[in-house]
């Protein structure tokens, strides 16, 4: 593991430069790579020689992007792949066989709760949820067919926050995967792998590319399990483009700074919000009202740049609020430098029942604010109006 800071390491982590010198590493935009001879072709492909086949399997700006994240998670190896989404599947799909289960945290986000309840029990592969306000029922769920401990923290899209050291003593204790979704944190607020996992998936879409442009996953963690995903990767197909790579590993250098202002101006929104005539509830981990403020501050760096708000009135408050809204982004994506405000119940979460939404903590009035890089003070204007318009 490198030795320079957090900082140093996602600006000066590149590939080594060709003969042309470039300061910054260029676009591979190809789909393929030539051989000098027959010999060199076998090698290749039989994998006595580590080399760039073909750009499904690997490729120089996939390589430096998937580089960084492994050093700013601490982890041992990772993959990148088309979308947060293909990471998820793909872990569990590489992993799991037919007749294992999994005991997931019932706050997860709306796609990965399809995959779970539509999807893999097609091939026979069950999931039990527990609550996360709960986390003592975790073991009662554990079967001799478990296999993953999965869970998201903070949670999509109410933020609560889970106990990653408890989860990873559970995971240790009973021989089990412990796979987190760190999305919502970043590797720059928060390192799951120290408090035990031994798997960390990102959607790159969010605040690691921060400007809406590209879609983009990665998974990091232990090398003999990245081994085993990257296979299952490398004949599926769901691969990162180079380019949008490029742009991954570019925006990794702004990383730090980018989250540290969003995360300025969401505690900044929320103290405003928890003192708001039309807001019932504001939940953001870093306010000391947060129902696990104590884990947040022990195991994050900072509260993220994401709040949930409860728009006294239910779901025709929240969409009013949303119709009254000016400036701000109506959106399902999130970690853009544009706030963007999302109903989670009819957008993001609409597949789940009225009774699987509450359990999930997500209630009608429920707006979730992803908070951007505008002037703090320009936001709050548009969200204060919008609330008593």
């Amino acid at each position: 593991m490198s030795k320079n800071k957090f900082e140093t390491d996602a600006i000066r982590t590149q590939l080594e430069r060709s003969q042309f010198q470039e300061h910054t590493t260029p676009m591979y935009l190809t789909s393929s790579f030539v051989f000098e001879d027959a010999e060199e072709m076998r090698a290749s492909f039989t994998e006595e020689k580590d080399r760039n086949i073909y750009s499904r399997f690997s490729n120089p700006n996939t390589t430096e992007f998937v580089d960084k994240v492994i050093q700013m998670e601490e982890a041992e190896d990772g993959y990148a792949f088309a979308t947060g989404m293909a990471a998820v599947f793909s872990t569990f799909a590489a992993l799991l066989s037919s007749g294992d289960h999994i005991v997931s945290a019932r706050s997860v986000f709306g796609s990965t709760h399809t995959l779970f309840t539509k999807y893999f029990p097609k091939w026979n592969i069950e999931t039990s949820y527990f609550d996360i306000n709960n986390p003592a029922e975790i073991e009662a769920l554990i079967q001799p067919s478990t296999k993953i401990l999965y869970a998201e923290s903070p949670t999509n899209p109410s933020v609560d926050i889970i106990d990653l050291e408890l989860l990873g003593d559970i995971a240790k204790k009973h021989n089990l995967l412990l796979v987190i979704d760190n999305c919502f944190a970043t590797p720059y607020i928060q390192q799951p792998i120290k408090f035990g996992a031994d798997l960390v998936i990102h959607s790159a879409t969010k605040l690691m590319d921060g400007q809406g442009r590209v879609l983009g996953g990665v998974v990091v963690g232990k090398s003999d399990l990245v081994r085993e995903i990257y296979l299952f990767s490398r004949n599926t197909g769901p691969a990162l483009s180079p380019f949008n790579a490029w742009v991954l590993s570019k925006s990794l250098e702004t990383l730090a700074v980018r989250v540290d202002k969003h995360c300025e101006n969401a505690l900044k929104i929320a103290e405003f919000l928890e003192n708001h005539s039309a807001v019932s509830k504001v939940k953001y981990p870093f306010l000391k009202s947060h129902p696990q403020f104590k884990i947040a501050k022990k195991q994050m760096k900072l509260g993220g740049n994401i709040i949930a708000i409860e728009v006294k009135g239910g779901l025709e408050a929240g969409k009013k609020f949303l119709n009254a809204i000016k400036m701000c982004s109506l959106s399902a994506n999130l970690g853009d430098t544009r706030t963007i405000v999302t109903h989670p119940a009819s957008t993001t979460h609409s597949k789940l029942s009225n009774e699987e939404q509450l359990a999930a903590g997500i209630t009608p009035g429920l707006v979730r604010v992803s908070v951007g890089l505008e002037h703090v003070s320009d936001v709050i204007q548009d969200i204060d109006q919008a609330l008593t318009s």
